[in-house]
């Protein structure tokens, strides 16, 4: 501490999870930004659970999980829910399921037009998106020449990605499905052309159009403290600091009747709160919260940046009015059906025999090549209600457009329930089916004004009539799916409960017993038009500054205006590599990423 606090940090930045690397990395390419990067976990990033790709199960309640739990879900018949944030450097990227989504550009042109900033849109943010990615070849080799659409994916960009490293016996038959009933379930090449619509690959946050596309990197997962961190480690105008958890953003003065923000609080974790010194720590240019849409909301209220009065009758000194600071908060829902099969080669066996998981673990450890490359499933597919559902008599279409889901199916060849234990024997196929334009909306609230008190989370599952239809219409469509002739020598039968759930109102119920939560909290420090805070109009400005505030800025996935339909860790990367972008331009480390996005630019007008 004593280094640290003779230093001068032109940005303080807290934590490290997707939006931290990100902004930790691309700033610190300009020597003489010095940053000191604050992460309340570990940094034990390369442990074994969160490396391998298989074991992602495992993490959810964890040492690397802060281990949130909701309150009681009215739509859940009551029901309170784990909900998983990473607690490691990398932060979530080092728990989640991988899988690497764009979302569609009806996704990002209606945060530009929400905004009023022509930045956010889905044109304008190509040269981010390309800086990003470095599309790699899967853990066994396989030509991916047909199974992806190579020309729009960017290569020697930090996160690596790729399609799953071993076919399973369900790919073929998925792929037919879609053939078969191509006017319900139509292919897709490439779910990141900006047109999600279709079956298509997963592409993997991990080293296959219906194969899964991963951040996954030669058969191990790619966290965003793998990608972005270790690279400008070496800088000696990065500081990182573990294992410490930022308390409270501090007003160090005032500029043009604004509050001034440029000081944090934190404590190292590990002793007793009540006997532990607390740090003080200031920045000369900028405090950046990238805390996640739970603590960064947590966070600002704590330091008196919230709707006055809520936090006044908690006792808080009101510093700025930002009425929308914990609202609005958009998450995606889900839940499972399974069924028998006629095989005993699925993926259940690597659960059921421990001597062939044994040597699935040596062979990774060996090679990283086999099994446990594998991510949560190899086909997922992003659909729509059909334009004439009766939902739409009375409801506005929540979706940001044609080429944005209602909801989503990820297909996996084995046995997985959030509700069910695992069967003792038998080998199964699952289907996800996840709502991903949901109408609902949450919020995040104080428990107490303890800073280590978890705040109240109200994620407000399924409290809209559109949400719950659209979930029992996509249990209706997977039925429809694993009715066709190439599932028919494979599947036996489904299983209960969801087989005893025929009806609409029977389904529903299944729903709500069996809901859980794709754990894509978002949009709870939402952005705006430029101007004054109001209830509704956005806690942010478009360039992520708090409204109201001085020296503060946010650059995580409460961002948001709205959720994308997409998995929620590609867009967390684009939203904070344009972040990043704006302040190089505000504070003038231009020299050299200026250079690079012009050039990138170039290449992207080229090929349009």
């Amino acid at each position: 501490m004593s280094k640290l606090s003779t230093g001068i940090h032109l940005f303080i930045l807290f934590l490290g999870g997707a939006g931290g690397s990100v902004v930790a990395n691309r700033l610190t390419e300009c020597p003489s930004t010095r940053i000191l990067l604050i992460e309340a976990g570990s940094s034990d990033f390369d442990n074994l659970n969160i490396e391998v790709p298989s074991f992602a199960p495992r993490l959810t309640g964890s040492q690397f999980d802060w281990n949130f739990t909701t309150l009681p879900q009215p739509g859940l018949h009551g029901r309170s829910i784990d909900y998983a944030r990473g607690f490691v450097l990398g932060g979530s990227t080092a728990i989640n399921v991988m899988a690497y989504c764009r979302g569609s550009k009806d996704d990002y042109d209606r945060w530009a037009r929400v905004t009023e900033d022509e930045g956010w849109s889905w044109n304008s943010l190509q040269p981010y998106i390309q800086k990003i990615e470095n599309l790699s070849p899967p853990a066994d080799n396989h030509s991916i020449i047909d199974e992806i659409d190579v020309s729009i994916h960017g290569s020697g960009g930090p996160v690596s990605f790729s399609l799953p490293g071993q076919l399973l016996p369900t790919d073929e038959r998925a792929i037919n499905a879609s053939s078969e009933l191509s006017t319900e379930f139509p292919f897709n090449l490439d779910y990141n052309s900006g047109d999600t619509i279709g079956l298509g690959p997963v592409l993997l946050h991990e080293n296959n159009g219906w194969l899964n596309i991963f951040q996954i990197a030669k058969g191990q997962r790619v966290t965003s403290a793998a990608a972005y961190l270790i690279p400008a480690m070496s800088r000696p105008n990065l500081d990182i600091i573990v294992n410490s958890q930022v308390t409270k953003i501090l007003q160090t003065g005032t500029k043009d009747g604004q509050p001034v923000f440029s000081a944090v609080q934190f404590y190292t974790v590990g002793g007793d709160y009540e006997d532990s010194e607390i740090y003080t720590i200031n920045a000369s240019k900028e405090i950046i919260i990238s805390a996640g849409a739970i603590k960064t909301p947590q966070l600002l209220m704590l330091s008196g940046i919230g709707e006055k009065d809520y936090l006044s009758t908690l006792g808080i000194d009101v510093l700025v009015d930002v009425p929308d600071v914990g609202q609005n908060l958009q998450d995606h829902p889900l839940t499972t059906i399974s069924w028998t099969v006629n095989s005993t080669n699925t993926l259940d066996n690597i659960r059921t025999n421990k001597t062939l998981a044994a040597q699935l673990l040596q062979q990774w450890n060996a090679t990283h090549t086999g099994g446990l490359t594998l991510g949560p499933g190899n086909q997922l597919a992003w659909l729509r209600l059909p334009n004439n559902a009766t939902i739409f008599k009375n409801n506005t279409d929540p979706s940001a457009g044609n080429r944005s889901a209602h909801y989503e199916f990820i297909v996996t060849d084995s046995f997985v329930s959030f509700s069910q234990p695992f069967p003792s024997a038998g080998d199964f196929f699952t289907m996800f089916s996840n709502l991903v334009s949901p109408l609902s909306r949450g919020n995040i609230s104080l428990n107490s004004t303890d800073p280590f008190a978890h705040p109240l989370i109200q994620p407000n599952m399924l409290q809209t009539e559109f949400d719950i239809f659209t979930m029992r219409e996509a249990i209706k469509a997977a039925r429809r799916f694993m009715g066709a002739k190439s599932w028919s020598d494979w599947i036996i039968e489904e299983t209960s409960p969801s087989s005893e759930a025929q009806t609409d109102e029977e389904i529903e119920e299944y729903i709500k017993n069996t809901c859980f939560t794709v754990n894509h909290v978002t949009c709870t420090v939402p952005m705006g038009k430029n101007g004054q805070a109001r209830r509704g109009g956005g806690a942010l400005n478009p360039d992520l500054s708090v409204k109201g505030a001085v020296g503060l800025r946010v650059v995580d996935a409460s961002a948001f205006p709205f959720i994308p339909a997409a998995h929620t860790q590609v867009p967390t990367y684009i939203l904070s590599e344009r972040a990043s972008d704006i302040m190089q331009e505000v504070y003038n480390c231009e020299w050299m990423f200026h250079l690079w996005t012009s050039f990138q630019r170039l290449l992207f007008l080229v090929a349009c």
